[in-house]
């Protein structure tokens, strides 16, 4: 025993110098692992709410045209050149539930705006795959008609005075409200409660106005789709979303620990964009959306897309002007 004891103090003695060098300070110490929580891309406060609106009817439209048959457009127009080049191209979102997003499974593109999007193709062509489905920021879709990347623009596209200084719009096809997302038992029940709150918007929509114009001051975050202003709330950046309540229905199926809150504070009027200078396509996109509203197409996207939110509260009203 006693010679055991001697070999295992030894062997200990033995090990001391390489103890004594992994304390050695001439090493450094490897620093602790941070805790990663980046802000989604393109996560930047907004200071100012955008222009003042002017004084126009921002969601009259051109009265619809005729709808000649699929594949016979009138020479010269722009839905000839559209089916002169085989397929219609369509700026749209591919982050907002239930308007437009890539479903997971399929991988395809789908929502209410797509489904919008297809029956203008229908029109055009008979066909309601002839469509080029082209990803574009809300910041990106007036850039992308002026540009003429695309045909049209789908993608929850709120009619504005100061959007019509740059493009115009085919008649509301959806009217939304906005109101707020939070978390449950936030505390945040209606605008009243944003006060010193944060709150996130998506760049190049009218969300922010509403926002600034509430009583009690608060901070804007902007952010290039809705899903990232999700990850800012899951993060902790912001305390709130505020968005039109179908928008914010989306993101609550994405996240039951939130509910969407309060009384609307603004409103949206959904139109097609048409790049300036086509009223024969403006026409034809309205004479299209007049065909959906009258033979119950609207209704029925509406039980396949949105039932979500409720009952069918019906295609809303048109204003034309000549």
């Amino acid at each position: 025993m006693t010679r055991r004891l001697f070999a295992l103090v030894a062997a200990l003695a033995a090990l001391s110098p390489l103890v004594a060098c992994s304390t050695d300070a001439s090493v450094p110490a490897s620093p602790p692992a941070a805790a990663v929580n980046p802000a989604p891309p393109e996560f930047a406060e907004i200071t100012t709410p955008g222009q003042a609106e002017d004084e126009c009817d921002a969601e009259a439209s051109l009265r619809p045209g005729p709808l000649p048959p699929p594949g016979v457009m009138p020479a010269g127009s722009p839905m000839a050149a559209i089916v002169a080049n085989g397929r219609i191209r369509v700026g749209v979102d591919q982050n907002t539930y239930l308007f437009g997003f890539r479903n997971p499974t399929t991988n395809e593109i789908e929502g209410f705006d797509i489904d919008i999007a297809r029956e203008i193709a229908r029109a055009l062509f008979g066909d309601p795959n002839r469509i080029e489905l082209r990803s574009v920021t809300a910041e990106e879709r007036i850039s992308a008609l002026r540009e003429n990347k695309v045909d049209l623009i789908v993608r929850t596209f709120s009619a504005t005075c100061e959007r019509r200084r740059d493009v115009d719009f085919s008649a509301v096809y959806y009217r939304a409200a906005q109101r707020i997302l939070a978390p449950k038992n936030s505390g945040i029940r209606s605008g009243a409660d944003l006060g010193g709150k944060r709150v996130c918007v998506t760049k190049g929509t009218t969300a922010s106005g509403p926002l600034f114009a509430l009583p009690k001051r608060l901070t804007v975050f902007g952010v290039a789709n809705w899903t990232d202003c999700l990850a800012a709330l899951q993060q902790g950046h912001v305390d709130a979303i505020s968005a039109d309540d179908p928008i914010l229905f989306g993101l609550v199926a994405q996240d039951r620990n939130l509910e969407v809150v309060g009384e609307p504070i603004g409103t949206g009027a959904y139109a097609v964009g048409v790049a300036k200078g086509a009223p024969d396509l403006v026409r034809f996109v309205n004479a299209v959306l007049e065909r959906i509203r009258t033979d119950g197409t609207w209704q029925r996207i509406y039980a396949a897309r949105l039932s979500a939110l409720g009952p069918s509260p019906g295609p809303p009203e048109t204003r034309y002007t000549t």
